[in-house]
């Protein structure tokens, strides 16, 4: 049987609760969680190294007095927009390699032992391009093979990829993700994992397995030590919360995702929690109570 655990991606500390001794004592207290998930919004990896070391020591003795596991750090919606890693431009996916560096170096300030991204996005030319398409790929291998090498210095077990919706945002199907995992692994100096989100995955793919959260689950879960869950739709990723309104118009039901991670032959698997919540009101007071209530709905399955 699988061991599943419960935690938090702090995505909704970001422009909320920036202060570490705020946001980790809501996850620890409010919410009873054991783990978490850093996300990057809330230090940026760039910022003046004191002041970055200060707030990863802070955000790490806060996660202790609150006995808070940092299970992996991964990156937020800053990245997402900017093309990171495929960015047309040389000197701009130079500037994401130089994030990424400084990114893996913080990871261990923070106490915890992986991490993890998207790999970025294609502009429509390149991606409407194979020769372009796939050049900028084999780059994208060869940084992500630097990158294992430099977190295995740091003492690092795992980075970990993260399949999203959409083709310019590669792997997208089921069959893209297999072909890519194995391009990474091959040559990489530490395993290089996949952090799953269960609203992502091809909504317009011809073959109804991209469209189908748990057949991802099924089929990945055994090398995902991480699991994204939102409750969504069949038609894009909404990063609901498990809400009484909400879980009737969503797709994710916990027992079908815990039946799908047993079918996996997984072994462990940490259940995130990742609900975005608009910067406008009412949806601003509703956070910690949508939250507070997702987390009781996944109590029911998850008592880790």
């Amino acid at each position: 049987m699988a061991k599943v655990k419960l935690g938090m991606n702090a995505c909704f500390a970001v422009g909320r609760y920036p202060e570490p001794d705020v946001w980790l004592r809501i996850v620890g207290e409010k919410f009873g969680l054991r783990y978490t998930q850093f996300f990057s919004d809330l230090i940026d990896p760039k910022v003046e190294e004191k002041v970055k070391k200060r707030l990863c020591l802070e955000t790490r003795e806060a996660a202790r007095k609150y006995n808070v596991t940092m299970h992996s750090v991964f990156s937020g919606t800053a990245p997402h927009w900017c093309h990171f890693l495929l960015h047309p431009d040389e000197g701009m996916r130079k500037d994401a390699l130089r994030w990424w560096e400084e990114y893996i170096r913080m990871t261990p300030l923070l106490g915890a032992k992986a991490v993890g991204s998207l790999l970025g996005s294609f502009s429509f030319q390149d991606w409407e391009n194979p020769q372009r398409k796939e050049q900028l790929t084999r780059e994208l291998i060869e940084t992500w093979h630097h990158f294992s090498r430099l977190a295995k210095e740091e003492g690092l077990d795992y980075l970990m990829f993260e399949p999203m919706s959409v083709p310019r945002e590669m792997p997208c199907t089921i069959a893209e993700t297999e072909e890519l995992y194995q391009r990474m692994n091959e040559g990489a100096a530490l395993p290089i994992k996949l952090c799953m989100d269960i609203g992502h995955g091809a909504a317009v793919s011809g073959t109804p397995e991209d469209r189908d959260p748990y057949a991802w689950i099924r089929r990945f879960a055994s090398r995902t030590p991480v699991i994204h869950v939102q409750q969504t739709d069949e038609q894009s990723s909404k990063h609901w919360p498990f809400t009484e309104e909400y879980n009737k118009r969503g797709i994710i039901t916990a027992p079908r995702v815990m039946e799908a991670i047993e079918d996996s032959g997984a072994e462990e698997v940490l259940l995130v929690i990742e609900v975005f919540h608009s910067f406008f009101e009412p949806m601003e007071y509703k956070v910690l109570d949508d939250l507070a209530t997702s987390v009781e709905y996944w109590r029911k399955y998850v008592k880790e």
